[in-house]
């Protein structure tokens, strides 16, 4: 079976070759071209058979190359340029050709090549258009961003962001020259704007921080000259100064700073430390004058309510005398037992301001004016109601009325106000 298959083989293969070719009796071998012929070679070694053989292996390496070309070009693979150069290289090949087979055939399928590549070639026209543009609105948009980095002070992200816009535009087409190089110009120029101003930024900074440096180390130096004072009040002053000071100097090199503020601090603790002990020591000494205290509120606040004003006078000089002889009690005891001796000399301080008023002799005789006066009104306000009802004129007795009572109702209240003053 495998003879008989390989003659057929060699029959098609007979057939073909006789098709599109044929070899003289010197061994030139001749490929038609529609009705003309072409020489394509000489094989006086071999028989007929073998001669067209070997002339139809180069037509199919031909052709295998021009289906190679087929699938890229329809695949996008080369570029537009790429492919026309290809398909020029592989028609040269088939002018005069050195092979054995359907020529025609494949002149007309690389032609039919050349117009997929002027689709090609345009898409990519468009492509490359449709980048420009997008290239740029997208470098004009960085220039825009980059400018407004520079008009701002973010020191910390800017210099990042900018960097990041630098390989970016990189990254894009380049526009025409003109075009290019003035957005170019504009990112530049803010580019450098935003760092000379961030170096003059840090450069400030840097000599801030000097200076706070040469400031907190002056004031840690005081404030351990004062950790071991015993003048409490003046150097707990001194040292809220200190620390306003040291607030107001802002921040130091970091590792500077920090070792500073230990120093600062360090200090303020062991004063502190000693003055809370000291306090505590004579709160406890004072103890005992706040249980005097106590007892002293017991009597004060039994004064109360007040039933006899001038007894409750002299009852509550005596307690404040001895309120003041017990002496000081601790820190802590001082507000609540102070608000509750206050709580009762206001109470009678009150009740004698209350009986002064209602004996000022100015006031009474106000009063009593102010009595007599009322009076004397009603009495005419009578009179002229009793000729207007007389008179039968009852609009002006309906308004004498009205008058009558609002003076009677002034008079009834002056009259409790001249009661209290006499």
């Amino acid at each position: 079976m495998t003879a008989q298959g390989n003659d057929h083989n060699d029959g098609s293969e007979r057939t073909d070759r006789a098709e599109f070719g044929r070899v003289d009796a010197d061994g030139t071998v001749y490929v038609r071209m529609g009705d003309q012929e072409h020489v394509v070679g000489q094989y006086p070694e071999g028989t007929p058979e073998e001669a067209l053989a070997f002339f139809t292996r180069r037509y199919d390496a031909l052709a295998f190359e021009v289906q190679l070309l087929e699938q890229r070009v329809r695949a996008g693979a080369m570029s537009p340029d790429e492919a026309t150069e290809s398909i020029n290289r592989v028609s040269a090949q088939l002018v005069e050709p050195h092979a054995v087979g359907d020529i025609t055939a494949l002149v007309a399928r690389l032609d039919a090549l050349k117009p997929i590549i002027g689709l090609q070639r345009e898409k990519r026209r468009e492509d490359r258009v449709r980048r420009i543009e997008e290239s740029r609105e997208r470098k004009g948009a960085i220039a825009a961003e980059a400018e407004k980095i520079a008009a701002g002070r973010d020191w910390r992200n800017g210099a990042n962001r900018l960097r990041d816009l630098l390989g970016e535009w990189k990254l894009l087409p380049r526009l025409e020259k003109s075009a290019d190089d003035e957005l170019w110009h504009r990112f530049s120029s803010a580019r450098t704007t935003y760092t000379r101003a961030r170096k003059a930024h840090f450069a400030e900074m840097s000599e801030k921080r000097d200076s706070a440096r040469v400031v907190k180390e002056r004031l840690a130096k005081e404030a351990e000259s004062l950790a071991d004072s015993t003048d409490w009040g003046a150097t707990a002053s001194r040292y809220r100064m200190l620390m306003q000071e040291w607030k107001a100097a802002g921040p130091a090199p970091k590792d500077v700073d920090d070792e500073l503020w230990k120093r600062f601090r360090g200090a303020q603790d062991v004063f502190f430390a000693a003055r809370d002990a000291a306090n505590a020591e004579i709160d406890r000494e004072f103890a005992a004058n706040a249980e005097k205290k106590k007892e002293l509120l017991v009597e004060a606040e039994a004064l109360l309510p007040v039933t006899d004003l001038a007894a409750a006078k002299r009852a509550f000089r005596d307690i404040a005398e001895r309120w003041d002889a017990a002496g000081k009690v601790p820190r802590d005891q001082i507000k609540p037992l102070e608000a509750r001796i206050r709580k009762v000399e206001q109470e009678i301080r009150g009740l004698e301001d209350d009986q002064w008023r209602k004996s000022d002799p100015e006031k009474s005789a106000r009063a009593g004016d102010m009595v007599s006066k009322l009076r004397d009104a009603i009495d005419k306000l009578e009179a002229d109601l009793e000729k207007a009802r007389a008179a039968g004129n009852d609009r002006k007795v309906k308004d004498l009325e009205a008058d009558l009572a609002s003076r009677r109702s002034f008079l009834e209240m002056a009259e409790k106000t001249a009661a209290e003053f006499g």
